[in-house]
């Protein structure tokens, strides 16, 4: 099995080099940097919305294990929830179908905690689990993607509006996302018509980490574009690109990710982290590229503070993600032609260091270390953060 996974590793590799190498001539000449929007860091309170629910997330690693009790009961972090009530929980398939998560309704942050924000008036809460196998994962990224179609049969659980206003053209998603969502929307759903009867006042949070957060994505455009419904918002971790430029572009669209000034007011928020190679794939090279809504963390180890995560322009800020999502035959070229005169030490580093898309060693770290490190199920969370003192929310002297 360890072979066939291999392959596909080099399969995924070779095509990339080869589909890729057909536009070489088209490539922005190495060493020219590209002008960008000055570094803009997260308010206080951002910073402790998304920590809240990066913790949030972290339970959902318990489905598949020891499980979820209602109220909201785990061997893991659900006693930072005291505020949350179980609604349901859900687990599909295996390999590329396995979906897990749960639907809860939060009535707000613990009030040891500062105001976030989003959930202070209460919200329905829909959270997807990432996948257990980080060879699953690598499996998963090397799926092929097919046509998108946003607007299902009747068999929805909800009303439709009478003419969509927006339409997804030469859409393409991966196949495992949607696969996973189409065999989750039968459990989410009808909870969530339900539960927007009885709460209409409240808001919709998704919220997933890794490939839930492709899940999430999907579940969302059906949210507001097959349901019609607007109180929607969406924050994920590590989320890796779920379809081609298409596809980017009609998320940013239905979610107006580049009609927003203020960037913190952004109903899709896509947090990146230094290092972290899934959100940089599946390749560009065969097709995929990362929507808008990007809000990066530039600080490798735990714990960032608010001055470390910083918010991104557009789909491709090169100051966040996008700096390190270089081509195959630019990091051949790197290795190959560096010459050993350069005196700059900087330059000596940039040339001769693996890009993130291809630190696959990295899903085992950076791709965990969203806040805290996410994806085991127990007693206080990973290992890795016991001792780990909770974050401290003190506002700036500009936000007072």
């Amino acid at each position: 099995m360890l072979g066939r996974f291999r392959l596909l590793l080099l399969v995924q590799l070779a095509a990339a080099l080869f589909v890729k190498a057909a536009y070489i001539g088209h490539q922005e000449p190495l060493g020219i940097k590209i002008e960008a929007p000055a570094v803009s860091s997260i308010s206080v309170s951002l910073f402790a919305s998304l920590e809240r629910l990066a913790r949030l997330v972290d339970v959902s690693y318990c489905l598949g294990n020891s499980g979820i009790r209602k109220p909201f009961e785990c061997i893991s972090r659900c006693d930072e929830f005291p505020n949350m009530t179980l609604v349901n929980t859900w687990s599909t398939g295996f390999l590329f179908g396995d979906n897990c998560g749960f639907i809860a309704v939060d009535q707000g942050p613990d009030q040891r905690q500062t105001d976030d924000g989003d959930d202070k008036q209460g919200a329905i809460m829909v959270a997807f689990r990432g996948t257990y196998s980080i060879t699953n994962t690598i499996v998963d990224l090397s799926t092929l993607a097919q046509k998108y179609v946003p607007y299902p049969s009747p068999d929805h659980g909800g009303e439709s509006p009478e003419k969509p206003s927006h339409e997804c053209t030469n859409c393409t998603v991966h196949m495992g996302f949607l696969q996973s969502w189409q065999s989750a929307r039968k459990a989410v759903l009808p909870e969530l018509k339900a539960l927007r009867a009885q709460y209409p006042s409240y808001p919709i949070h998704l919220v997933g980490h890794s490939l839930g957060g492709a899940v999430a994505c999907l579940a969302a455009l059906e949210l507001k574009v097959s349901l019609g419904w607007d109180d929607v918002t969406v924050t994920t971790f590590g989320e890796p690109r779920a379809g081609n430029a298409q596809f980017a572009r009609f998320v940013d669209d239905v979610f107006d990710l580049d009609g927003i000034i203020d960037l913190e007011k952004r109903v899709y928020r896509r947090v990146t982290h230094v290092d972290d190679p899934v959100p940089l794939l599946p390749p560009g090279e065969l097709g995929y590229k990362s929507h808008g809504g990007e809000i990066f963390i530039s600080k490798s180890a735990l714990s960032p503070s608010e001055t470390d995560v910083q918010l991104c322009i557009g789909d491709e800020d090169p100051n966040c993600s996008a700096r390190d999502d270089s081509s195959v035959e630019g990091l051949l070229y790197r290795l190959l032609h560096f010459r050993w005169t350069t005196s700059s030490m900087e330059e000596y580093t940039q040339r001769m260091s693996f890009p993130a898309r291809f630190k696959l060693w990295q899903l085992f770290f950076a791709h965990r270390d969203y806040f805290w490190r996410l994806g085991l199920c127990v007693p206080g969370g990973d290992p890795s953060n016991w001792g780990r003192p909770p974050y401290s929310y003190e506002p700036r002297e500009e936000e007072l």
